[in-house]
């Protein structure tokens, strides 16, 4: 049998049964999972929750939720494309999503008898963020609805994150994601506290960082100051810089770096 053959058809669960929080009837936006499933002499016993980018504006759900949820479902990884809220919905609006699809994950790969300690999250660009967010804010109160997954963990257990937003600091940030995210004129202590660098600790999951040098809309130096607090906190961190690919590359062609996330995933599995 291929890889490729490896990958059931895609089925949606619900994110929220009984409606989100935040949400309105004339909300056109709403969360929904994509899931793939490896058939079972595939499996490797890890998940992944994929988080598309789009400056929190909109989502490209092609080239950075279907095509890398089939990618790493093909090499054995369950694999879900979330499709998370975003402007004009603001913080903490995205957050709750991505903590409720890690838990839905989380109880997917437990019914399907995989590892619930290796259930991971994939963040591209803003998506990035997003995920970066998931590894280390606290959990969002609002998001708990007093159903079974409210006791299932929302924290991942490794992240990665393929050229993220990271800082908010003006010199390096995406200015435009973190005006969609928090509005014009944002509060300056909600503004540091979702600069991910800063809210690193000892407690923050393994991450796998992907950049490229030449990245004019998200400089390097957002994944660049991830790495300096990974290692600042005794995080273990793997760092795949390139020198040329610009940004909002998805997988890209002929790239190396899912290759390397998939045995960096399988490699947490012997620490």
């Amino acid at each position: 049998m291929k890889a490729e053959d490896a990958v059931c058809l895609p089925r949606e669960l619900k994110v929220w049964p009984e409606g989100a929080p935040f949400s309105a009837e004339e909300d056109d936006l709403f969360p929904r999972m994509t899931l793939y499933v490896p058939s079972p002499e595939y499996r490797s016993g890890a998940s992944l929750l994929i988080l598309p980018g789009g400056g929190y504006g909109h989502l490209a759900i092609d080239k950075e939720g279907h095509r890398p949820a089939q990618y790493f479902s093909a090499h054995g990884i369950l694999s879900a494309m979330f499709e998370y809220r975003h402007a004009p919905r603001k913080h903490p609006v995205p957050l709750m999503d991505a903590q409720r699809g890690l838990r839905l994950l989380r109880h997917a790969a437990t019914e399907l008898e995989l590892d619930e300690s290796r259930v991971g999250v994939l963040g591209f660009s803003a998506g990035g963020h997003l995920a970066g967010s998931l590894a280390t804010q606290p959990v969002v109160e609002d998001g708990l609805i007093g159903d079974a997954l409210d006791q299932v963990s929302c924290a991942p257990d490794f992240a990665a994150l393929a050229y993220p937003v990271i800082s908010s600091d003006e010199s390096v940030t995406h200015q435009g994601s973190f005006r969609n995210l928090l509005g014009e004129d944002p509060d300056s202590e909600l503004l540091q506290r979702l600069s991910i660098e800063k809210a690193v600790t000892a407690d923050t999951c393994p991450t796998f960082l992907f950049h490229s040098l030449d990245d004019v809309a998200v400089p390097v130096q957002n994944t660049l100051v991830m790495a300096d607090a990974l290692q600042n906190a005794g995080v273990p961190a793997e760092v795949q810089i390139i020198p040329s690919a610009g940004h909002g590359i998805g997988m890209g062609e002929n790239l190396e770096w899912p290759g390397q996330l998939v045995r960096w995933v399988e490699q947490l599995k012997k620490r």
